[in-house]
């Protein structure tokens, strides 16, 4: 049943920050009689729209979710306790404990004072994954960054003259598309702008209203329809985007990986050969291999059409 409520919370990612992607079902006798995620803009939260089709069912019912329920008053709706408390829910399957001090553990606490049985962690490793945006935030006071890159079998991006469109299939195409869907702003760098003039929308049928804000990398002047960014660091600005992809070019995500403000990668490979051509990466900081390894580790691999996505997750420092 978790399993139901992480793909609802999955399918919102890229809509509801600053608020986190929550996915929530109500069960009934075995049955799913209530299932919400958090609406575009963070309201009404996930649990406030599976408890109202629910409805009368609620009663005696169990709860899943994937973040512990809100516990602190808010202008723009009631509190999810309060709210599960009044429906008259028996139990309460959670993933996780919202980082947030306004809730963490509060909501578990005051669930069960109401009489409710809480149990938490079921889930767990899935349900942070797909919140990893705004579990980041929360972290470290900026959105998770995923750094998007299309690349040939031997790692360019461009031909010399900077022609790049297109080094992948129509498959890889589409995936970038879901991928800017799931992200809250999207960023290029002033070479890609002014090169390419690239709208950055979604264009993948039903979820066109699903385009991120744009943003530039550039010591420029601004331009009209995107936000600027004048440098890597200025991501810790941005306390109302949970993620953030950059879609290039080789300037970008150099100054990006230079500053150590890339999360995850991904590498969309295309089966071509380049030769001389526009490298993906300038100098990054590195002065010895050595200091290259344990940064990394891979997370994914399919095949999309004829190319070849690879997924890549910065190494937690307890694990490097």
């Amino acid at each position: 049943m978790i399993a139901e409520a992480i793909a609802l919370g999955e399918a919102a990612r890229g809509s509801t920050a600053p608020n986190p992607n929550v996915g929530c079902i109500v069960v009934a006798d075995g049955v799913i009689v209530g299932r919400g995620a958090t609406a575009p803009g963070g309201r009404p939260h996930a649990e406030a729209v599976a408890l109202a089709e629910a409805g009368d069912k609620a009663r005696g019912a169990t709860l899943y979710v994937t973040l512990e329920p809100c516990a602190h008053l808010s202008e723009r709706g009631p509190a999810c306790v309060d709210l599960i408390v009044s429906s008259g829910i028996a139990r309460v399957v959670a993933s996780l404990e919202d980082p947030d001090l306004r809730t963490a553990g509060r909501g578990f606490g005051r669930l069960r004072e109401a009489g409710i049985h809480v149990s938490v962690g079921e889930g767990a490793v899935d349900a942070r994954a797909s919140m990893a945006g705004y579990l980041t935030r929360l972290r470290l006071g900026r959105p998770r960054v995923t750094l998007k890159l299309a690349l040939s079998i031997d790692g360019k991006i461009a031909l010399p003259s900077g022609e790049s469109k297109w080094i992948t299939g129509e498959d890889a195409r589409a995936h970038v598309h879901l991928e800017r869907a799931h992200s809250d702003m999207i960023l290029v760098g002033r070479g890609t702008y002014l090169a390419d003039r690239p709208s950055l929308d979604v264009r993948l049928p039903g979820l066109e209203e699903r385009s991120p804000r744009r943003a530039l990398l550039t010591g420029g002047d601004a331009v009209e329809g995107w936000e600027i960014l004048r440098s890597p660091q200025d991501v810790f600005r941005l306390h109302d985007v949970n993620d953030l992809l950059v879609e290039g070019g080789s300037a970008t995500a150099t100054a990006f990986l230079a500053a150590d403000l890339v999360d995850r990668i991904l590498i969309y490979r295309a089966p071509i050969i380049v030769g001389e051509g526009k490298s993906s990466f300038g100098y990054v900081g590195l002065d010895a291999i050595a200091d290259a390894h344990g940064r990394w580790e891979p997370r994914d691999g399919r095949t999309l059409g004829i190319d070849r996505l690879e997924v890549y997750e910065r190494v937690a420092e307890e694990e490097g």
